[in-house]
């Protein structure tokens, strides 16, 4: 009862252009839409601008007193934002799915909470890494992000040889298997 309270004053906020109103929506709801579209082929201008067009589009409907929200907020901004980056990847030819049967506002609580979900178990999984120590978190960053191989990892890390490197870094990938799953089971 209480969030559907606060997201009402929200609405209500927004309507009157009160800054705090706008800027809560923005801090709850960006990066979200920006994960959304940085992980279907957008960048951080894009997120900014769809991002921008569903708050425009949001203000104009609750400027209408007719309107009535019956999702949250940030599902509401989510399918707008979705929609939006569907139609601008179809105009750039990178999309081929109908977007016109897509409802205006698509019902998206599951796709949130499995989002949710995950940033939780990224959140998680960073402490992990960050618990974990030198050199493993190094050699694990050095494979996984920086993507350099065993031949890399072994010159850049003093391993005799490269089987060696591999070892140690299944050694570590073990030791941070085992945090990540430490701190998962306690939250949960």
């Amino acid at each position: 009862m209480k969030s559907e309270l606060n997201e009402q004053a929200l609405l209500k906020g927004l309507a009157e252009n009160d800054s705090k109103a706008i800027e809560t929506i923005y801090k709850e709801n960006f990066n979200t839409i920006q994960a959304f579209i940085l992980n279907n082929n957008g960048s951080y201008d894009d997120a900014r601008d769809i991002f921008q067009e569903a708050m425009i589009a949001l203000y104009e409907k609750v400027q209408s007193n007719s309107f009535v929200l019956t999702s949250k907020i940030n599902t509401y901004v989510y399918s707008i934002c979705r929609r939006l980056w569907l139609k601008r990847l179809q105009q750039m030819g990178r999309y081929s799915g109908k977007i016109e049967n897509l409802e205006e506002t698509i019902s998206v609580d599951e796709d949130m909470e499995i989002h949710e979900k995950r940033n939780a178990e990224f959140a998680i999984m960073d402490r992990a890494l960050n618990s974990l120590g030198e050199p493993c978190k190094s050699l694990l960053e050095g494979y996984y992000i920086k993507k350099m191989d065993m031949q890399e990892l072994s010159k850049a890390f003093g391993y005799t040889n490269a089987d060696n490197a591999k070892n140690q870094k299944y050694k570590c990938l073990m030791r941070l298997k085992k945090l990540f799953f430490t701190q998962y089971n306690i939250g949960e």
